[in-house]
C-alpha cells in the first residue's frame, strides 16, 4: 500500500487516531505518580545498559538511587560524549547502549556542526514513539478534517532521501524528518500527517542539497490541493512560505497551466486553476496562503522564542481563525515536553520517557552542577535541561533553556525559550530568553510590531561597544518611534539581566543602537541559506549573530571586524 493509499484508508486512519489518543492517555496516566515513573526510567536505563562499556566504567550495576547516579555520572555535553559516540558510529558494539544504533540523527546544534545522535530501537520504543504519537493528539482531536484526504496537510519538514549519508559503519546519518520509521523500526502507523500527499515523494530527480527547489516543487503541487494544515516544527519554515509563494508565483502559475513540474510533463494541464490563481494575484497586491487555501485550519510549529514575536501576525496570513499548535519541546537527542491540549506554547514534561534534571539558567552548567528534580521547579523561572535515557545519553545537557509556565496535573508545563549559550562581551551574560522578553516589553510599550530581529555587539567610535539590533519592521517606524523603542529596549534589558545593568552602569557597554530593515530582510536571508544547500529544518531563527559575514548577509552592510 502506498503512502497516499494508506492515508486514504479509513481503517488505517481509525487505527492511527486510536494510537495517538491512547498514547496521550498513557502519558496523562503517568502524571498520577511522576516520581515513580522517573524512578522506573532510571532503573530501566541502568539495568539495560549496565553491561555496556560506559555502564561498566560508571558502575551502573551498583547504582540504586538518583543521588547515586548523580555521583557516578557528571553533567556532560555532546563534546564529552563524542568519543563514545564516534566509537558507536564506527560500528563498535555495546559502547553506550546494549542496543546497537539503527540510525544516527543529525543535529546542527548552536554551532552548525553536524552531531551524530545515536538512535536505538529500544530508545524509539520506550522514549520516542510514546511522546511522538501523543504530540499529534491536539491536532487530530480538534481538527479531524485535516485528515480528510492525503493532500490536506502540507508537511514542510518531511524530506525522504533515496540514498542517505552514512556513518563509518554504514548506518544512516540523517535528520529525524528523513527517516521512514515504519521501515526502520517496524512502526507503520508512525508516518506523519502529510506524508501521503502528492508532493511527499517528488517524481523529479534532484540532488540531495537542492532544498530550495524541493520546496518550490512541493508548493507548485500544493496550490492545486485543499490544504488545511501546515506542519513546519521550525517556525522559520512556516514564515518563509508566504514569501516563497510570491517569489515563485509566475513560475507556479505557468506550471499549473501547462501541467509541468520543474519543467517536466506532470499530470494534466490545469488552466482553470491557473486562471483562479491569476485572479487572486489581480485582486491582492500580495498573494497569501489564506487566499490559496481558504480552508486552512491549523499550523503546527514551535510558537516560542523569536517566533513569539512574529507568529501572531503570521498566523493571520494563513487565514482568519487559524490556530497555531505548539510543536513538542524536544531536540534530536530526545523529548522534554509535549502539549496535550491547545495551550499556545507549553508542553507537559514527558515523565515516562527520560530522567529529567534542571539547573537555573542564570548559572553555568558544569560536570558538578547541582540539579533540581521536576517537582522542584518554580513557575516563571528559566532552567537548563539535562536528561538521561535508555538510548545512551546520560546526564546530557542538551543546550536548551525552558521556562516553567505552570504545574498541570502534577507535572511542570514547559515552553522552549532559546538556547543556553550567552552573549557576553562585558559581563552582561545575555541569554536568548532575556533579550526576547525585552523585545516584547519594548514592542508592547510602543505599540510597534516586527517580523523578526537579531543582534550583535558592535564597535562604537569613541565609546564602548554596544548592542546593535537589526529589526524587520512590519510597518514603517518613524524616527521618534524608533528612538522610543530603543530606549524602552535598553530599560527592559536592565530589568532582565543584572549583568547587563552593571555593564551599562559602569560604562562597559554603550546604549543599544537600532538598524531598521525592510520587512522581507530575514526571509531573504533564510532563503539564501536554503539555496546555499542547508536543509530548511536546520535554518533556524538566530538572535545573536556575531559573525560579520552573517550580519552583512542579513543587513546588506559591508562586513566589518567582529568585536
Amino acid at each position: 500500500m502506498s503512502s497516499a493509499e494508506a492515508w486514504a484508508d479509513p481503517d488505517r486512519l481509525r487505527r492511527y487516531r486510536d494510537r495517538v489518543l491512547a498514547e496521550r492517555q498513557v502519558l496523562r496516566d503517568a502524571f498520577t505518580d511522576p516520581a515513580d515513573h522517573q524512578r522506573r526510567v532510571l532503573n530501566d536505563l541502568l539495568e539495560f545498559n549496565a553491561g555496556t562499556q560506559y555502564g561498566t566504567q560508571h558502575g551502573f550495576g551498583r547504582i540504586r538511587t538518583l543521588d547515586d547516579y548523580r555521583k557516578a555520572v557528571p553533567v556532560q555535553t555532546y563534546a564529552d560524549l563524542e568519543p563514545w559516540i564516534e566509537r558507536a558510529a564506527s560500528g563498535e558494539p555495546n559502547v553506550l547502549s546494549a542496543d546497537r544504533p539503527a540510525v544516527f540523527f543529525t543535529s546542527s546544534g548552536s554551532t552548525g556542526a553536524h552531531k551524530k545522535i545515536p538512535v536505538t530501537p529500544r530508545f524509539m520504543r520506550t522514549t520516542f514513539f510514546p511522546f511522538y504519537y501523543a504530540a499529534w493528539a491536539p491536532l487530530i482531536e480538534h481538527f479531524p478534517d485535516v485528515l480528510d484526504h492525503p493532500g490536506a496537510v502540507l508537511n514542510l519538514k518531511h524530506d525522504p532521501l533515496a540514498a542517505p549519508p552514512t556513518t563509518a559503519s554504514g548506518r544512516p546519518h540523517v535528520g529525524a524528518s528523513q527517516v521512514d520509521f515504519g521501515t526502520a523500526f517496524g512502526e507503520p502507523l508512525s508516518a506523519e500527517p502529510g506524508t501521503g500527499a502528492p508532493w511527499a515523494t517528488l517524481p523529479v530527480p534532484l540532488a540531495a542539497d537542492q532544498h530550495a527547489e524541493k520546496m518550490y516543487l512541493r508548493l507548485r503541487l500544493a496550490v492545486e490541493s485543499d490544504v488545511r494544515c501546515v506542519i513546519g516544527i521550525n517556525p522559520a519554515m512556516v514564515a518563509a512560505l508566504p514569501y516563497q509563494l510570491n517569489l515563485w508565483w509566475p513560475r507556479i502559475v505557468k506550471e499549473v497551466r501547462d501541467g509541468t513540474l520543474g519543467g517536466l510533463a506532470h499530470g494534466t494541464p490545469n488552466p482553470a486553476r491557473a486562471a483562479e490563481l491569476e485572479h487572486l494575484a489581480d485582486r491582492h497586491a500580495t498573494v497569501l496562503p489564506a487566499h490559496i487555501w481558504p480552508n486552512m485550519r491549523a499550523l503546527f510549529c514551535w510558537t516560542t522564542g523569536l517566533a513569539s514575536l512574529y507568529l501572531p501576525r503570521l498566523r493571520e496570513e494563513f487565514g482568519a481563525g487559524v490556530t497555531a499548535l505548539p510543536a513538542p519541546v524536544a531536540a534530536s537527542e530526545g523529548p522534554v515536553g509535549v502539549a496535550l491540549d491547545r495551550h499556545r506554547s507549553a508542553g507537559s514534561l514527558v515523565v515516562n520517557a527520560s530522567v529529567y534534571e534542571f539547573a537555573d539558567a542564570d548559572g553555568d552548567l558544569g560536570p558538578d552542577t547541582v540539579t533540581l528534580q521536576p517537582h522542584q521547579l518554580e513557575p516563571d523561572r528559566d532552567y537548563h535541561v539535562v536528561f538521561s535515557h535508555v538510548g545512551g545519553l546520560y546526564r546530557y545537557a542538551v543546550g536548551d533553556v525552558v521556562r516553567v509556565v505552570d504545574h498541570q496535573d502534577g507535572v511542570p508545563r514547559l515552553e522552549y525559550t532559546g538556547r543556553g549559550n550567552r552573549s557576553d562581551h562585558a559581563g552582561e551574560r545575555l541569554r536568548d530568553a532575556q533579550v526576547i522578553r525585552a523585545l516584547h516589553s519594548a514592542l508592547d510599550a510602543t505599540g510597534l510590531e516586527l517580523r523578526n530581529a537579531a543582534c550583535r555587539v558592535a564597535a562604537s567610535p569613541g565609546q564602548p561597544a554596544g548592542y546593535e539590533f537589526a529589526v524587520a519592521q512590519r510597518t514603517v517606524w518613524s524616527q521618534d518611534e524608533s528612538d522610543r523603542f530603543t530606549a524602552r529596549l535598553d530599560e527592559a534589558l536592565h530589568r532582565e539581566s543584572d549583568g547587563y545593568r552593571t555593564a551599562r552602569t559602569h560604562g562597559r557597554l554603550s546604549a543599544p543602537a537600532l538598524l531598521r530593515l525592510d520587512p522581507e530582510a530575514f526571509l531573504r536571508d533564510w532563503q539564501a541559506q536554503v539555496e546555499s544547500g542547508i536543509r530548511p529544518t536546520q535554518v533556524k531563527d538566530r538572535l545573536f549573530r556575531q559573525d560579520p559575514r552573517q550580519w552583512a548577509r542579513l543587513t546588506g552592510q559591508i562586513p566589518d571586524t567582529p568585536v
